[in-house]
């Protein structure tokens, strides 16, 4: 992913502001695992890759904030752990020197519902959702999608959007098992329960600050714990609209690049319109010893990912 010449030639051209990434440390205080796919999972591991991570972007000494992609602590952890993990993984990222901003995955969800969770994570909204955005310099819009805005899991059962989210399912997705993609082909494949949709109010709050990136002449960076492009993620990751969502952002020349987590493995695409999609590596797969964080020095041209071991440096360039 990306260049090492191209990373070069940037060198010495001193970035508009920089900010830390991380994604998927599913920390729980349980022995070693596998996913579904079995791929090892490191339970324990992943908050001290998160500590070494805390230590890096403050020893970088410029960084302007930090942005975790969500799923902070793992489904696994027994339930009556949930509260006490969620607080030791968010007391870790606030000895950050800089701001962190969060966005919730499933795995949070898994743990707290959405009453308790956006508290902790600082994510302030008085019915329950967690989209946002925020301008961390004047040429620049940072957007945070809320993926599991329509969802089966997060919020209480009788809940409207609980409900659409399981009609939505009951349609799409035949199997008793709605986390099972069995039967289900090609890009149908995402219509699984632990993903989630965008709802109609977020996409009209997103088209809204599109406008107003549009009329400021700022350039966005779209976040979201799910995929947008089927291109960055493998099909069971991806967001179920993240088709009508990337019709909204297609409207607009002001969104860039479009970052992500969810997908473990990490990827990287540019879709039709040249819009870069970035998701990113698991902090829960690193072996010990092993890390997946960085840091993104954004220039008026480009957005430059410079990676830690299993996480890729990626070089985003685009038409100022």
């Amino acid at each position: 992913m990306g260049s090492t010449s191209d990373l070069a030639t940037v060198q010495g051209k001193q970035p508009l502001f920089s900010f830390g990434v991380i994604s998927d440390v599913q920390y729980a205080d349980i022995s070693d695992g596998y996913s579904f796919i079995g791929v090892p999972r490191y339970y324990r591991h992943s908050i001290q890759v998160l500590q070494r991570a805390v230590q890096k972007w403050n020893n970088h000494g410029m960084l302007k904030f930090v942005m975790n992609f969500g799923d902070i602590v793992d489904g696994k952890c027994p339930q009556a752990d949930s509260l006490n993990a969620v607080k030791k993984i968010t007391n870790e990222f606030r000895k950050s020197n800089c701001p962190v901003y969060h966005m919730i995955g499933n795995h949070c969800l898994y743990n707290l519902a959405r009453e308790k969770l956006l508290p902790i994570l600082e994510i302030s909204s008085p019915d329950g959702h967690a989209y946002y955005d925020f301008s961390p310099s004047p040429e620049y819009r940072i957007v945070v999608l809320d993926g599991y805005d329509i969802s089966a899991i997060g919020w209480p059962r009788d809940n409207p959007k609980t409900l659409e989210a399981l009609e939505f399912l009951r349609k799409k997705n035949p199997n008793s098992e709605k986390n099972s993609p069995d039967g289900l082909l090609g890009l149908e494949r995402r219509f699984l329960m632990y993903n989630g949709a965008v709802g109609g109010e977020q996409m009209k709050w997103l088209d809204d600050v599109l406008q107003d990136a549009t009329k400021l002449k700022q350039k966005v960076v779209v976040c979201c714990h799910l995929p947008l492009d089927p291109g960055v993620s493998y099909q069971e990751a991806l967001l179920w609209n993240y088709d009508e969502v990337m019709n909204v952002i297609h409207q607009y020349n002001c969104v860039k690049v479009c970052l992500s987590g969810h997908d473990h493995k990490g990827g990287y695409s540019i879709d039709f319109r040249g819009i870069h999609h970035r998701s990113f590596e698991a902090a829960l797969e690193c072996p010990p010893g092993t890390d997946a964080f960085g840091y993104i020095e954004v220039f008026d041209d480009r957005l430059m990912l410079v990676g830690t071991d299993r996480m890729e440096s990626t070089d985003m360039h685009f038409k100022p």
